[in-house]
């Protein structure tokens, strides 16, 4: 077995790992256990004597403190799911070595082409090592580069008793692609003060506020007759479905928003002459936000509905996950270490916010505050995915200098 997080890498991403949300078992595919088992024999060889793989899918070790201060105990934090986005069976990863610049054209899928002109970062990359897939799948770099990013400083903390550190646990989890990656989390078990995930993308980010987001269901009834005695009577759900489609506001979607404008997202509509349904996800940095676009969203709901007095809706608003930032800024020191553990990786530390949502977003409101750190990957939930072998590296020595850091300052 090697060790290095290119060799980790490119051991998970060709192991299908895909969540699915139209499953209601935890995990939602038994798959992602393949890769838990994976990890936990790695993690017992690197020396995690109680690293196991819980009946949920979740991998726990510890790295016991080899420090006599009282010191946090932190967690590192990578989830196993790939996204149902776009196919993850038969992921074929390809090494462009010694990148020289200019678009890279992937061999599998020649009419699928990663361009400068859409990936600046790849600017910034002249002289590494880039990963892709073929074009046919996607990579996978969300979040296996972070499972090896934490596995590789896994190793080399143990191989390094010297480099002084507190208790540190490790937590990788499934389903957080389909919204479900704590769940069934143990946090007692887990036993952490703080945590993070390794779950960011560009290399020196750190990411402490995330999205609010809810998800809102309209169920419509229309009035349903057969279409030859329909005249003056029939109100075909599936038309007034179209028709609070049609009527959103276009400068609030999220192909039209970008840094802190949230969006309203139509995800999915099915119907009948007689029933249809609406799924939506509503999205902000603000809470007075996201009741703002839901009670916009209800409106133009009801003046949809006014046209059609035979039919009836129903809307359903349920809650998904809530702006870190509120816990995380209760908590300073944790941003903070961690922005000083990138500079003592020789990046420069970049703060800023996620337009989504991690792990750490629940983990935070469940008592786990924990912001987001960069994993390198690029172009995520796509056949264009990509990541830097030297990224990966960067995030490796992130999370070692982190742990210094804490025990440091402890």
């Amino acid at each position: 077995m090697t060790d290095t997080v290119l060799d980790r890498f490119l051991r998970y991403v060709v192991i299908d790992t895909q969540s699915d949300p139209a499953s209601s078992t935890q995990p939602t595919t038994g798959k992602q256990k393949d890769l838990g088992r994976v990890l936990v024999d790695e993690l017992l060889k690197i020396g995690l004597a109680d690293a196991h793989l819980d009946e949920h899918g979740y991998v726990y070790a510890t790295i016991p403190a080899n420090s006599d201060k009282t010191v946090p105990v932190i967690c590192f934090c990578s989830h196993m799911d790939t996204a149902p986005d776009f196919s993850g069976t038969n992921v074929k990863p390809q090494i462009v070595r010694n990148y020289a610049g200019g678009d890279i054209k992937l061999a599998g899928d020649t009419g699928r082409v990663i361009r400068v002109s859409d990936h600046p970062e790849l600017q910034n990359q002249i002289g590494n090592d880039i990963v892709t897939t073929d074009g046919t799948t996607l990579l996978g770099a969300d979040d296996k580069a972070g499972l090896a990013e934490i596995m590789t400083a896994a190793a080399m903390l143990v191989g390094n008793p010297d480099i002084r550190h507190g208790t540190i646990k490790i937590l990788f989890t499934p389903d957080e692609e389909v919204g479900r990656g704590v769940n069934k989390v143990d946090l007692k078990k887990l036993g952490a003060d703080f945590a993070f995930t390794m779950d960011g993308e560009t290399a020196g980010h750190i990411e402490d506020e995330t999205f609010s987001a809810d998800g809102v269901e309209i169920s419509i009834s229309g009035v349903a007759i057969h279409p030859g005695f329909a005249k003056d009577r029939m109100e075909n759900a599936i038309k007034i479905a179209g028709a609070i489609i049609d009527r959103l506001p276009r400068d609030i979607a999220p192909e039209t928003t970008e840094g802190r404008q949230g969006f309203i997202h139509p995800i999915g509509v099915t119907g009948s002459m007689e029933k249809a349904s609406l799924s939506f996800i509503i999205r902000d940095f603000t809470d007075k936000g996201l009741t703002e676009k839901e009670t916009m969203l209800e409106a133009i709901v009801k003046d949809v509905m006014a046209a059609y007095p035979g039919s009836t809706y129903h809307f359903q608003v349920k809650e998904q996950y809530r702006n870190m930032k509120v816990v995380l800024d209760r908590h300073p020191e944790i941003v903070e270490n961690a922005i000083e553990a990138v500079r003592r990786a020789g990046l420069t530390p970049v703060r800023g916010s996620i337009r989504g949502g991690t792990d750490g977003s629940r983990l935070s409101f469940m008592g786990l505050p924990c912001p987001n750190i960069f994993a390198g990957g690029h172009a995520f939930h796509s056949p264009l995915e990509w990541v830097s072998r030297q990224d990966m590296e960067k995030a490796v020595k992130t999370i070692v200098e982190l742990a210094k850091v804490w025990e440091e300052r402890a």
